[in-house]
């Protein structure tokens, strides 16, 4: 794909994917400082925030496209030490239910993607003695993103994506 040189009017921006986030374990709420449960919530939800703050503009001017966010399977099966975690997962699904109900009018749609635990280098150090049969492969993240941006009829879905 060409980049517009300076002068050149550039494509319309059709699509818009937000992947930024992260995970810390931590202990019960009422052991979790409020600065973690705040650094997660930044961590989490201001990006995804942001870049739709700065994408919507575009979008609509478009004649409408498509928002991916990235929330987590934990969000419906949570657990203990993620108090922070999960609740930022869920504003970001909170935020998306918002954007499909703003902006579909606009042809704006706007869909969000629960991964498992990913197979990621990361993960795998983090966790080297666990049981990776139900991970998710990054590619079939990859696959059910694409899809989504596609032009597809679907908008406020939140779609699991289970390892193999």
């Amino acid at each position: 794909m060409r980049r517009a040189r300076r002068g050149e009017p550039s494509a319309p921006l059709t699509a818009v994917v937000n992947l930024v986030g992260g995970f810390a374990m931590g202990g019960r709420l009422h052991e979790t400082p409020v600065d973690e449960f705040e650094r997660l919530l930044r961590l989490n939800l201001r990006p995804t925030y942001l870049t739709c703050h700065a994408a919507l503009p575009h979008l609509v001017a478009g004649g409408g496209g498509s928002i991916v966010c990235v929330s987590a399977r934990a969000v419906e099966r949570p657990f203990p030490g993620a108090s922070a975690y999960l609740t930022a997962k869920t504003a970001v699904l909170g935020l998306v239910g918002a954007l499909a109900a703003e902006y579909g009018g606009d042809g704006v749609r706007a869909n969000a993607v629960l991964p498992g635990v990913i197979d990621t280098p990361a993960n795998r150090a983090a966790m080297p003695d666990s049981d990776r049969a139900g991970w998710v492969a990054p590619e079939r993240i990859a696959e059910t993103v694409r899809f989504l941006c596609g032009d597809v009829p679907v908008n406020g879905a939140r779609v699991p994506v289970d390892g193999p």
